[in-house]
Order: C-alpha cells, then structure tokens, then sequence
C-alpha cells in the first residue's frame, strides 16, 4: 500500500509540474513571436524545466528502490519475533540458463516442501497464497515460483521463446534445485488453473521426484474450456438481457483464437464469469484482492506492473499453444498419488471436464475433493477447508 500511494503521489506531482513546465513554455514562445521574451519569462520556463528534471529523476530513483528492498516478511511468534528455525526468502535461481524468482517460506527448515503452481499462463501469486494459505507454513516450505513471463519474472526470457517445454524443464529444473537443497528425496505439488495442468505434465515427466499433486481449478482440455465459457457467458448474459454483452461476445465469435489480442479477447468472457461467481451468494470470500496483492512488499513497482503484463502478453504467446491439450488423452495414467480440489460453482474451468478426467485416471492413489462454497479458486473461497483438506491428504501419503 505505501508502493501504491508512493506511485500515485510521484506521478501527480510529476504531472502538475509537466503541465506547468509546457503551458510556461507555451508562453515563452509566444512572448518569442512577439518579441516581447522577459528575463521572468526565461527564468520560470528554466525553473520549470529544473523541477521537472528533478521530479522525473526522483520518480526514477523511487521506482529502482522498491525493487531493491522488495521482500517477503519474516515469519513471527506470537511475540512478534522472527522465528528461530524459520525461512522466509524472496530470491533468484538460475533456471535453464535464465534467472527466475521465488518465495520460500516456512517454520522449520525440516519440513516437506510444498510447490505451488500459479495460474495464468502469466500469473503470480507469491504475495495471494502468503495472505490466503498462510497456515501451510507450519507444516511445509511453501514455495511459489514466478514462472517465465509472470511477475518478478516477466523479463527473464524472451516472451516469444516461451513454450509448454520452458514451463515443464523449468518446473523440473527449480524441483531438483530444492531437493538438493533441502535434502529431500520427494516434494508436493499444488497447482490451480493453468498450473493445474502443468502440475499433471510434471508428474508425469517425473514421477519420482513427487510426493503428491492437488490440481484445483483444474483444467482438462483447454480448447473445450474456451468454447464452453464462451457459451456459458452467452447463455447468462441472455438470460439476463445483457444485450450489449451478447452483441459484444456475437461480435468476437466463438474461440479458439489463434491472432490479435487473445488474452483481451478471452476477457470478455473470463471477467464476465468471474463477475457472476463473484456475486454467486453460494460463494463464500469472492476471490482475488489485487490492489492488495499487486502492491505487497515481495513486489517493487515495475513488478506490479509485470503482475497486469503478465497476464496479457504471455498469454498471448502461450495460451494458442495450450489449445490442443486434451489431459484425458495425453496423460490418462500417471505415478503419483492425485487430488483434485474442485470449487462445486467452478463455471471457468468446467467441473464436468475434472469429473471426466478423474474418472478414466489411473493413479497410485486419487480422490475428488468438492468444496460446496468455492467457484474457481477453493484455496481463495474457502481457504481454511483447503488447508485441512491438504493436510488430510498429503499426511496420509
């Protein structure tokens, strides 16, 4: 919150002192072709100038010091003091030949570690599960990881280089960085939305390398998704005499899109179905905080700027190359014992789809898990359940 009121105080003052500095020098030239030009006059348009300089350059020094002191808090007592055996780290790996971010944290350098996997492709969420899963810390190393073209880690490839390879060799690659480093020969797997699927390709590649999986919000088959939650938007937006909404999706046409802004295209229905979950009173805790979570300290402000980026121009990139996943086909059987935690009103990742794919998968050991009050993201709707629920499942390992 200081990040966001710093911003919005430098750039207001940075615009009253550029607006001040191109009306006096509107007026400098003027007195010019007049030939009526002041010492005053060539004084204020310097001074102007001067201010300027200064404010841009103190906007710039600001930005740069967020990014330095960028962080994820220390894990407290009931004291209020750090806690002795704790980690709580915001730091860079090298990934593949790439630096990337992640946060880790926990009460006990001993316990399990617990990856989880963002949604997007585009997305963070280092700051989202700190406040909304904060409890998982005393049972595990909770790392979230800024996948490439996502927050902290817009910038550290190439957007066009980005492929459903790059997330899996680097999922691979961070998972074998923290077991040597923790010593441990196994880790868990959460992953919602998109990281859902990317949890299932993971496992796959290397089973031996995990514990567990719990995919929430978990997607299936991409391109049926699309279609659906176009139809679905569709449907509500006629049932509720939306006209300018059914003109605007009649407009877009059907997906899949393959050009042009994807991710803005895809919005159109996205937000209009996270809107009607969102107002779904079978849906407790609506969802995202993001003015929260975008300005939280482990983000600096060009950050929070990649945390909206993200979710626009990689999923630009990415999105079309998900269109011909269909998990069902691709991996109907896997090694390791899967959970699926599915939000009962989920009308984004369609819950039809999970069932399906629960169904025909053949695994060590699985369970679908329905939360009655969540849509999309148990683990925002109902995060207390989320909690126990993984507990449950993963102690049981």
């Amino acid at each position: 919150m200081v990040k966001l009121i710093l911003s919005v105080v430098l750039l207001l003052g940075s615009a009253v002192i550029l607006v001040m500095f191109l009306i006096n020098s509107i007026r400098f030239g003027v007195a010019a072709r007049r030939k009526k030009e002041t010492t005053k006059h060539k004084r204020i348009w310097k001074i102007n100038g001067l201010l300027l300089l200064g404010t841009l350059a103190l906007f710039t020094f600001m930005i740069w010091m967020t990014q330095l002191t960028a962080s994820t808090p220390k894990i407290i007592d009931s004291n209020g003091k750090t806690m002795e055996k704790s980690i709580a780290e915001l730091t860079t790996i090298e990934v593949n030949g790439h630096k990337e971010w992640v946060s880790i944290r926990g009460q006990t350098k001993e316990a399990p570690i617990l990856l989880f996997l963002a949604g997007g492709p585009g997305g963070t969420q280092l700051a989202a599960t700190r406040f909304s899963l904060e409890e998982l810390e005393k049972h595990f190393i909770v790392v979230n990881w800024d996948q490439p073209g996502s927050g902290k880690s817009y910038n550290c490839m190439e957007r066009n280089d980005i492929t459903l390879d790059t997330y899996i060799n680097d999922g691979i690659a961070l998972t074998e960085y923290l077991k040597e480093r923790f010593g441990q020969q196994k880790i868990y797997l959460i992953g919602e939305s998109w990281g859902s699927a990317l949890g299932v390709f993971l496992i796959n590649q290397k089973p031996e390398y995990y514990a567990g999986f719990i995919g929430t919000g978990q997607m299936v088959d991409f391109k049926e998704t699309e279609i659906y939650d176009y139809g679905k938007a569709m449907e509500i937006a006629k049932s509720k005499g939306d006209d300018s909404m059914v003109k605007k999706l009649e407009a877009q046409g059907e997906p899949p899109y393959y050009s042009g802004n994807i991710a803005w295209t895809s919005n159109t229905f996205y937000n209009y179905l996270s809107t009607y979950m969102a107002n779904n009173p079978e849906i407790t805790n609506g969802g995202y905080h993001t003015f929260r979570d975008m300005f939280a300290s482990e983000y600096g402000i060009f950050d929070s700027i990649h945390y909206m980026l993200g979710v626009m121009n990689t999923f630009n990139v990415v999105y079309p190359q998900l269109y011909e996943i269909d998990l069902r086909k691709e991996i109907p059987r896997v090694e390791v014992p899967v959970y699926f935690f599915i939000g009962r009103h989920d009308i984004n990742a369609p819950t039809a789809l999970a069932e399906d794919y629960y169904k025909l998968l053949d695994a060590p050991k699985k369970e679908l898990v329905w939360f009655e009050h969540s849509g999309h993201s148990p683990w925002l709707n109902e995060s207390d359940l989320f909690v126990s629920e993984t507990l449950r499942v993963f102690q049981q390992n």
